[in-house]
């Protein structure tokens, strides 16, 4: 689990690509302080494992489902990605919860300053993301935990609002209009959403066994 705050922005060294897998070595420094294999990191949003690491860089793989469901696929050599460590469990809570589970890809439509602050508007490549999306709630972008500032599902754009150091210590700073991110929607709202979508179809429900009294009672819950 990651909070979506980036310690650093590394540097792809290299892609190992064999069809729709990659291994890929990322140059980078803070995030190797006591780094062990089977470590989690979080690349650009994504967990990923270590499987091999020096002093100066670390190496994981990327299976093919992740490959085809986020923007890991356009990475190329010296591509800057933003990095986080797992979080400690005596950490400050300083984000929201961020798996690393990447909902979906966006694209940046626009990107505006306003005085301190820059909106990035993005329009994601899933309408169906925009039942867990809602203003003033806390979703990520390339594994930065934002704060939705407004949405606007007709037009299927959400906007979020970037403070300057946001903005230096992310690689948000390189991109404009065009470019993708990452988009995982927050998981408290995806488990509400899909609660909900069960208690509306009660055979789908009955399929997933469903959260009622008797299971309550069988597992100890209540007498």
């Amino acid at each position: 689990m990651f909070t979506g705050l980036i310690e650093e922005i590394g540097t792809l060294r290299s892609v190992q690509r064999r069809g729709e897998a990659m291994i890929v070595t990322v140059a980078a420094s803070k995030v190797l302080e006591g780094v062990k294999l089977g470590d989690s990191i979080s690349v650009n949003g994504v967990c990923l494992t270590v499987v091999g690491f020096d002093g100066s860089t670390f190496s994981a793989d990327v299976m093919p489902e992740t490959f085809r469901h986020t923007n890991l696929q356009e990475l190329k050599p010296g591509s800057p990605l933003n990095l986080e460590r797992a979080m400690m469990a005596g950490g400050r809570f300083g984000g929201h919860i961020v798996q690393g589970h990447v909902d979906g890809t966006g694209t940046i439509v626009s990107r505006k300053a306003e005085s301190n602050a820059v909106y990035f508007e993005v329009e994601p490549n899933r309408a169906e993301l925009f039942r867990t999306i809602v203003p003033q709630g806390s979703v990520t972008l390339d594994g930065i935990s934002l704060t939705v500032a407004s949405v606007e599902s007709e037009k299927g754009t959400f906007t979020v609002s970037v403070i300057p150091v946001t903005l230096k210590d992310t690689v948000l700073q390189f991109k404009s209009a065009g470019a993708s991110v990452n988009i995982e929607c927050d998981i408290l709202g995806k488990y509400v959403d899909h609660w909900l979508t069960l208690r509306e179809s009660p055979r789908a429900a009955a399929r997933a066994g469903g959260l009622t009294a008797a299971v309550l009672r069988d597992n100890g819950f209540i007498l």
